[in-house]
Protein backbone atom coordinates (compact mmCIF):
# COMPACT_ATOMS: atom_id res chain seq x y z
CA UNK A 1 0.00 0.00 0.00
CA UNK A 2 1.70 3.36 -0.66
CA UNK A 3 0.35 6.60 0.85
CA UNK A 4 0.73 10.56 0.06
CA UNK A 5 3.87 10.72 2.32
CA UNK A 6 5.35 12.73 -0.68
CA UNK A 7 2.39 15.78 -0.58
CA UNK A 8 2.53 18.64 1.87
CA UNK A 9 -1.07 18.70 2.40
CA UNK A 10 -0.83 14.88 3.96
CA UNK A 11 1.72 16.37 6.55
CA UNK A 12 -0.28 19.55 7.37
CA UNK A 13 -3.25 17.41 8.18
CA UNK A 14 -1.61 15.55 10.03
CA UNK A 15 0.35 17.74 12.74
CA UNK A 16 -2.65 19.42 12.51
CA UNK A 17 -4.55 16.73 14.10
CA UNK A 18 -1.93 15.97 16.60
CA UNK A 19 0.61 18.21 17.36
CA UNK A 20 2.22 16.64 20.22
CA UNK A 21 5.97 15.80 20.02
CA UNK A 22 6.99 13.09 18.41
CA UNK A 23 9.98 11.23 17.90
CA UNK A 24 10.40 8.45 15.11
CA UNK A 25 12.40 5.36 15.75
CA UNK A 26 14.93 6.35 18.41
CA UNK A 27 15.26 9.50 20.79
CA UNK A 28 18.20 11.77 21.11
CA UNK A 29 19.31 10.00 24.36
CA UNK A 30 20.03 6.48 22.74
CA UNK A 31 21.88 7.53 19.69
CA UNK A 32 24.03 10.33 21.26
CA UNK A 33 26.91 8.17 21.52
CA UNK A 34 26.77 7.06 17.97
CA UNK A 35 26.87 10.94 17.37
CA UNK A 36 29.64 11.42 19.56
CA UNK A 37 31.48 9.26 17.01
CA UNK A 38 31.05 10.81 13.58
CA UNK A 39 29.77 14.63 14.56
CA UNK A 40 31.57 17.32 16.53
CA UNK A 41 29.57 19.85 18.21
CA UNK A 42 30.94 23.13 15.62
CA UNK A 43 29.57 20.79 12.84
CA UNK A 44 26.79 22.53 10.57
CA UNK A 45 23.75 19.89 10.43
CA UNK A 46 21.24 19.39 8.85
CA UNK A 47 17.71 17.54 10.32
CA UNK A 48 15.50 16.62 7.45
CA UNK A 49 11.70 15.46 7.74
CA UNK A 50 12.29 17.08 11.34
CA UNK A 51 8.61 17.11 12.47
CA UNK A 52 7.91 17.49 15.57
CA UNK A 53 10.72 15.69 16.75
CA UNK A 54 12.90 16.96 20.05
CA UNK A 55 15.85 15.65 18.14
CA UNK A 56 17.16 19.27 17.36
CA UNK A 57 16.44 20.84 20.63
CA UNK A 58 17.50 18.17 22.36
CA UNK A 59 21.19 18.69 20.46
CA UNK A 60 21.36 21.79 20.65
CA UNK A 61 20.61 21.09 24.67
CA UNK A 62 23.95 18.94 24.42
CA UNK A 63 25.68 21.71 22.93
CA UNK A 64 25.48 21.59 19.43
CA UNK A 65 25.91 24.62 17.68
CA UNK A 66 24.40 24.58 14.52
CA UNK A 67 21.19 22.53 14.17
CA UNK A 68 19.35 23.26 10.60
CA UNK A 69 15.55 21.36 10.72
CA UNK A 70 13.64 21.13 7.34
CA UNK A 71 10.27 19.93 6.73
CA UNK A 72 7.33 19.74 4.04
CA UNK A 73 4.88 20.51 6.74
CA UNK A 74 4.21 24.41 6.62
CA UNK A 75 2.25 23.83 9.64
CA UNK A 76 4.73 21.93 11.41
CA UNK A 77 7.25 23.94 10.74
CA UNK A 78 5.86 27.36 11.97
CA UNK A 79 4.98 26.00 15.24
CA UNK A 80 8.20 24.16 15.68
CA UNK A 81 9.08 28.23 14.70
CA UNK A 82 7.34 29.98 17.49
CA UNK A 83 8.23 26.99 20.40
CA UNK A 84 11.64 27.72 20.23
CA UNK A 85 12.24 31.24 18.79
CA UNK A 86 14.53 32.21 21.48
CA UNK A 87 17.00 29.14 21.32
CA UNK A 88 20.04 30.18 19.50
CA UNK A 89 21.68 27.15 16.90
CA UNK A 90 18.06 25.92 16.20
CA UNK A 91 16.56 26.72 12.83
CA UNK A 92 13.41 25.23 11.29
CA UNK A 93 13.20 25.84 7.36
CA UNK A 94 10.00 24.68 5.32
CA UNK A 95 11.74 22.66 2.74
CA UNK A 96 11.00 19.51 0.29
CA UNK A 97 14.23 17.33 0.80
CA UNK A 98 13.68 16.26 -2.74
CA UNK A 99 14.85 19.92 -4.06
CA UNK A 100 16.90 21.85 -1.51
CA UNK A 101 18.13 24.13 -3.85
CA UNK A 102 18.13 26.92 -0.96
CA UNK A 103 21.23 25.60 0.13
CA UNK A 104 24.68 26.20 -1.42
CA UNK A 105 26.35 22.72 -2.33
CA UNK A 106 28.98 21.30 0.08
CA UNK A 107 27.39 23.33 2.69
CA UNK A 108 26.55 20.58 5.70
CA UNK A 109 28.97 18.92 7.37
CA UNK A 110 26.45 15.98 8.27
CA UNK A 111 22.35 14.89 7.36
CA UNK A 112 20.27 13.46 9.79
CA UNK A 113 17.30 11.05 8.27
CA UNK A 114 15.40 9.67 11.17
CA UNK A 115 12.36 8.04 8.96
CA UNK A 116 12.52 10.16 6.26
CA UNK A 117 13.44 8.15 3.53
CA UNK A 118 11.40 5.06 4.95
CA UNK A 119 8.65 7.73 4.47
CA UNK A 120 9.45 8.53 0.84
CA UNK A 121 9.78 4.43 0.22
CA UNK A 122 5.82 3.88 0.84
CA UNK A 123 4.89 6.59 -0.86
CA UNK A 124 3.85 7.33 -4.65
CA UNK A 125 6.68 7.06 -7.35
CA UNK A 126 8.71 5.90 -4.02
CA UNK A 127 12.09 5.03 -6.25
CA UNK A 128 12.05 8.22 -8.60
CA UNK A 129 11.71 10.39 -5.45
CA UNK A 130 14.09 8.26 -3.03
CA UNK A 131 16.52 8.87 -5.83
CA UNK A 132 16.05 12.95 -6.13
CA UNK A 133 16.17 12.90 -1.89
CA UNK A 134 19.73 11.63 -2.16
CA UNK A 135 21.18 13.16 -4.98
CA UNK A 136 19.99 16.33 -3.23
CA UNK A 137 21.57 15.28 0.35
CA UNK A 138 24.93 14.22 -1.59
CA UNK A 139 25.05 17.70 -3.13
CA UNK A 140 24.44 19.50 0.28
CA UNK A 141 27.27 17.50 2.17
CA UNK A 142 30.93 18.89 2.20
CA UNK A 143 33.22 16.22 1.46
CA UNK A 144 33.97 14.13 3.93
CA UNK A 145 30.30 14.54 5.49
CA UNK A 146 28.33 12.36 6.74
CA UNK A 147 24.87 10.88 5.71
CA UNK A 148 23.03 8.97 8.65
CA UNK A 149 20.11 7.05 8.39
CA UNK A 150 18.05 5.62 10.94
CA UNK A 151 16.17 3.28 9.49
CA UNK A 152 13.84 -0.09 9.17
CA UNK A 153 15.00 -0.93 6.14
CA UNK A 154 17.82 -3.76 6.00
CA UNK A 155 20.95 -4.04 4.15
CA UNK A 156 18.76 -6.16 1.31
CA UNK A 157 16.78 -3.07 0.87
CA UNK A 158 18.59 -0.33 1.21
CA UNK A 159 22.33 -0.99 0.47
CA UNK A 160 21.60 -0.78 -3.35
CA UNK A 161 20.24 2.77 -2.93
CA UNK A 162 22.63 3.74 -1.31
CA UNK A 163 25.46 2.26 -3.39
CA UNK A 164 23.83 4.00 -6.07
CA UNK A 165 25.79 7.64 -4.84
CA UNK A 166 28.98 6.28 -5.92
CA UNK A 167 30.79 8.80 -3.89
CA UNK A 168 29.62 6.86 -0.19
CA UNK A 169 31.84 4.79 1.81
CA UNK A 170 29.11 3.23 4.23
CA UNK A 171 29.30 1.44 7.76
CA UNK A 172 26.56 -0.32 9.19
CA UNK A 173 25.46 -0.02 13.26
CA UNK A 174 22.66 -1.52 14.66
CA UNK A 175 20.61 -0.21 17.59
CA UNK A 176 17.62 -2.22 19.66
CA UNK A 177 14.03 -0.74 19.14
CA UNK A 178 12.45 0.78 22.15
CA UNK A 179 11.36 -2.01 24.35
CA UNK A 180 12.04 -4.70 21.30
CA UNK A 181 15.14 -6.83 22.53
CA UNK A 182 15.37 -7.53 26.14
CA UNK A 183 17.87 -10.47 25.64
CA UNK A 184 21.81 -10.44 24.86
CA UNK A 185 23.47 -8.75 22.34
CA UNK A 186 26.48 -9.55 19.91
CA UNK A 187 27.16 -6.00 18.98
CA UNK A 188 27.57 -2.18 20.44
CA UNK A 189 26.18 0.42 18.77
CA UNK A 190 29.36 2.76 18.30
CA UNK A 191 30.86 -0.47 16.67
CA UNK A 192 30.39 -0.66 12.80
CA UNK A 193 29.25 -4.45 12.31
CA UNK A 194 30.18 -6.69 9.35
CA UNK A 195 28.78 -5.71 6.33
CA UNK A 196 29.76 -7.57 2.86
CA UNK A 197 28.80 -6.73 -0.86
CA UNK A 198 25.40 -8.22 -0.18
CA UNK A 199 24.25 -7.59 2.97
CA UNK A 200 24.12 -11.20 3.89
CA UNK A 201 25.99 -10.98 6.69
CA UNK A 202 24.19 -9.11 8.82
CA UNK A 203 21.34 -12.00 9.15
CA UNK A 204 24.61 -14.26 10.39
CA UNK A 205 24.99 -12.11 13.17
CA UNK A 206 21.32 -10.69 13.93
CA UNK A 207 19.65 -13.57 13.09
CA UNK A 208 16.04 -13.71 11.06
CA UNK A 209 13.41 -10.49 11.60
CA UNK A 210 16.05 -8.85 14.17
CA UNK A 211 13.97 -6.55 16.97
CA UNK A 212 17.05 -3.49 15.71
CA UNK A 213 16.96 -0.31 13.43
CA UNK A 214 19.38 0.05 11.02
CA UNK A 215 21.89 3.02 11.35
CA UNK A 216 23.96 3.70 7.96
CA UNK A 217 26.56 6.40 8.03
CA UNK A 218 27.42 7.45 4.85
CA UNK A 219 30.91 9.38 4.35
CA UNK A 220 30.78 11.40 1.41
CA UNK A 221 34.46 10.75 -0.68
CA UNK A 222 36.31 13.81 -1.48
CA UNK A 223 36.16 15.13 -5.23
CA UNK A 224 38.54 14.10 -7.88
CA UNK A 225 40.65 17.22 -8.76
CA UNK A 226 43.25 17.67 -11.07
CA UNK A 227 47.01 16.96 -9.86
CA UNK A 228 48.89 20.30 -9.42
CA UNK A 229 51.48 19.55 -11.85
CA UNK A 230 48.73 19.19 -14.65
CA UNK A 231 47.87 22.96 -13.96
CA UNK A 232 51.20 23.90 -13.78
CA UNK A 233 51.75 22.36 -17.48
CA UNK A 234 48.98 24.27 -18.65
CA UNK A 235 50.05 27.71 -17.30
CA UNK A 236 53.58 26.88 -18.61
CA UNK A 237 51.95 26.10 -22.09
CA UNK A 238 50.56 29.14 -21.81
Amino acid sequence: MTHAYGEPSYWDQRYQSDPGTFDWYQKYPSLAPLFDRYLLRHHRLLLVGCGNSALGESMVDDGYQDVVNIDISSVVIEAMQMKHMDKQGLKYINMDVRDMSLFQSSSFDAVIDKGTLDSLMCGHDAMQNATKMLLEVDRVLKDKGVYILITYGGPSYRLYMLRSIQRWAINLHVIDRVEKSPGPKTWTLTNPVPLNTDGSSIATLLGSNPEVHYIYVCTKLESQRPPQNETDDVTAEQ
